[in-house]
């Protein structure tokens, strides 16, 4: 994107981040990792940059290998670490809960406790009892293998390699050698290998970072910038000192979060707990009773006593629940395929139903991350209407390797051949940084005359004016940028000029201001549809952005989510003056959204709605997003979304639109009413056999075999099964 692309955003852009004169003690060799990267103490992004360049212990020639081998050995590789999970406990560990300590329980008294009086081991009950505790543990095991896909994602889009300068020669090296002080050159397509700040800028330097901070267009950059590791350069060519490497960059901070936030246990899980310690405590007081009837009361042999409690352990627990649980959660996964949504975590569809809150992304999840005019918002100082204006300033725009606002003017034309149509191009003059406007030169077909157009930042459109402009046009013109300004949207002004003598080179009447065009990322077409369905089924729906308030606040309303917003900042700084809010829980919880967050803060908001009892979704597609939808209880990935962002998150849109959530949400809304009426009968189950046998056993001295009970719970859960495709009528509200 050319500067002309972002000077011209004048709503409400956020200032720069000014150079601060910081006195550090010490040096990159005095200061451990942890004090450099305290940017409370250290901000290398922000100092001086003969400072940074000072701390660093670097120059423009780079560094010596013998320096890079001490640094290596200091701050580690540029690359992002992964935990390394052995398979075999992690298996394990699925047979570590309520009901599998139950089951365990009853498989040791099977065979090392039921044995003697000539009779072998209970061989039968045992395997049965092994053979669906492993059934059980891996369904769970297949669940957790895919937590690592995530930071997995993360390390595929940094850099490979990069262009270093070592040893006072340029070299090509893999990027997970860069250490912090040495200076990287990238170029038109890179990807950028660390983060840094520029030394150099050649042209006019202009990188995507939309899926790291969410911004909806690149950003222009110059000499003492920061640019992030995983950004893309669009444009220009630029020399940079890194600054940060691994987990101490933008990205690896997000990779860690990833990493950290797959720590928490699930609502399933907690739910299975929940009905394994009922049954347990169940099971647990009859067989205490069981024992002291049997063999102080009625004097059973010990063979026959341990049966009768084999019967007790079997019959009392609902061996199959996890496995009933699965085929039901499967069965609603299929059905969310068929609207395009793919589940990668099949439990998440039992969470989605518990859903109090949804938070969403703004830039390519709420909007479609592509800027378009907003016709009915186009202001005309001259004859011109809005089709006219439009059509003028796409005359003086690319039609061939076009940035985002040529391409989003160009095709605002109902046909965007129209951009050279019955029009001879007789000159045509690209972005120039210090006029910051394009022009062209044409001659009209029709008429044969010459005339010229140029679009660019408005105030300097109405500085090269000179005809027809008068104190009320220039008033007009300050007052719609500043009522684009509040609103969120990007101006751009355009004006024509008459060439009498139809030279390209002569002198024309002087330019004429004729309108200024208003330009934002729109709303997705099904986005307010699905926003206000939500909230009628009970969901708050808050919007997390990185883009600028402004902007947030009018995708706002412009969506019925109300602008009721606030800067990151307010997050670390408190609630502001006047806001209404006591305390920065009660600030989340209430308003609206956020904007200009990055991924810890988007990570903390959902971690705060989470401390606060929510149970919290979150829709994103960039790897700004990934950690929040890694911590969300259920994350959801629209299309398009990068491979990060998919794999972070438990459902994964494949077609463009949020209608699928409503059907999610709803469909996981009928899934938790058949277990909950499957869990209803599991319990009373539970009662209705440990109950009846204790019954049995007290009055009539009755004995039941137990591998008989084993089948007749295998049969029993069996048949319940069908309850997953039970007709169930959805709750309106949250399911807890």
């Amino acid at each position: 994107m050319s500067e002309e692309h972002t000077k011209v955003e004048v709503s409400g852009d956020q200032p720069a981040p000014q150079q601060t004169h910081t006195q550090v003690k010490g040096d990159l060799n005095t200061l451990s990792v942890e004090e450099l990267y305290d940017k409370e103490k250290v901000d290398l992004s922000t100092m001086e940059y003969g400072e940074c360049m000072a701390l660093l212990k670097t120059t423009k020639e780079g560094l010596t290998s013998d320096e890079v081998a001490r640094r290596v050995e200091k701050f580690g590789h540029n690359k992002l670490e992964t935990k390394e999970v052995n398979p075999f406990l992690q298996f394990l560990g699925f047979m570590w809960n309520p009901l599998s300590w139950v089951m365990e329980a009853a498989a040791i008294v099977a065979i090392a406790l039921s044995n003697g009086f000539g009779s072998p081991p209970d061989y039968p009950d045992f395997i049965g009892i092994v053979l669906l505790l492993l059934a059980n543990s891996v369904i769970g095991f297949m669940e957790e293998r895919q937590a690592g896909n995530a930071v997995k994602a993360l390390m595929e889009a940094l850099a490979p390699e990069c262009k270093v300068r070592r040893d006072g020669e340029w070299k090509t090296l893999e990027a997970a050698e860069l250490v912090p002080g040495d200076i990287i050159a990238c170029k038109l397509g890179d990807v950028v290998p660390a983060d840094g700040r520029l030394i150099a800028a050649h042209g006019q330097v202009s990188i995507d970072q939309a899926a790291l901070t969410g911004e909806s267009l690149p950003v222009t950059k110059d000499a003492g910038d920061e640019v992030f590791s995983g950004s893309t350069v669009k444009q220009g060519e630029a020399e940079a000192v890194v600054i940060g490497t691994g987990l101490n960059t933008f990205f690896g901070r997000a990779a860690k979060l990833v990493g950290d936030a797959g720590d928490d246990v699930g609502h399933l899980q907690q739910i299975l707990a929940a009905i394994g310690n009922f049954c347990l405590c169940t099971i647990g007081i009859f067989l205490v009773i069981v024992l002291i009837v049997q063999y102080a009361a009625f004097h059973y042999d010990y063979r026959r006593g341990i049966d009768n409690i084999l019967v007790l352990l079997i019959g009392g627990i609902p061996i199959a629940m996890p496995t009933v649980l699965s085929v039901t959660l499967a069965i609603g996964a299929k059905q969310l395929a068929e609207h395009k949504a793919i589940v990668t975590r099949i439990t998440a569809i039992e969470e989605m139903a518990a859903v109090t809150i949804l938070c969403s992304d703004k830039t390519g999840t709420l909007t479609l991350n592509k800027l378009i005019v907003d016709k009915p918002t186009i202001k005309a100082y001259a004859e011109f209407d809005g089709d006219d204006i439009i059509k003028l300033s796409a005359f003086a725009s690319r039609t061939e390797n076009q940035d985002a606002i040529d391409f989003c003017i160009v095709n605002s034309l109902p046909d965007p051949s129209q951009a050279r149509g019955g029009i001879q191009e007789l000159e045509f003059k690209p972005f120039n940084p210090v006029v910051k406007r394009t022009e062209i030169t044409y001659k009209e077909n029709d008429s044969g005359k010459v005339l010229r157009v140029t679009k660019g930042m408005s105030h300097t459109i109405l500085d090269l004016c000179s005809r027809d402009k008068t104190e009320e046009q220039i008033k007009a013109l300050n007052d719609d940028v500043d009522e684009f300004a509040r609103r969120g949207l990007r101006a751009l002004a355009v004006a024509v000029d008459e060439v009498p003598n139809g030279d390209v080179e002569g002198e024309g009447l002087g330019f004429r201001l004729i309108g200024l065009l208003p330009i934002y990322d729109p709303p997705r077409s099904d986005t307010k549809e699905t926003i206000d369905r939500a909230i009628e089924l009970g969901i708050q729906v808050k919007m997390i952005t990185g883009d600028q308030l402004a902007i947030g606040k009018e995708t706002g309303r412009r969506l019925g989510m109300g602008d009721n917003m606030f800067l990151s900042k307010t997050l670390k700084e408190g609630p502001p003056a006047g806001s209404g809010y006591n305390d920065v829980d009660t600030m989340v919880l209430q308003c609206d959204g956020f904007a200009g967050v990055y991924p810890e803060h988007k990570y903390e908001i959902v971690e705060r709605l989470q401390n606060l009892g929510h149970m919290t979704a979150m829709t994103g597609d960039g790897v700004n997003d990934a950690p929040a939808l890694s911590k969300a209880n259920v994350g959801i990935a629209v299309a398009d979304a990068t491979d990060a962002a998919r794999s972070a998150a438990d459902i994964v849109l494949t077609e463009p639109g949020l209608s699928v959530i409503i059907e999610a949400i709803i469909g996981s809304r009928q899934i938790f009413q058949r277990m909950r009426n499957y869990a209803i009968y599991t319990c009373s189950v539970t009662i209705r056999v440990v109950v009846g046998f204790s019954i049995l056993c007290w009055a009539f001295q009755f004995d039941f075999p137990p591998f008989l009970v084993l089948i007749l719970a295998i049969l029993n859960d069996g048949t319940i099964m069908t309850i997953s495709t039970d007709r169930v009528k959805p709750s309106p509200y949250p399911n807890r």
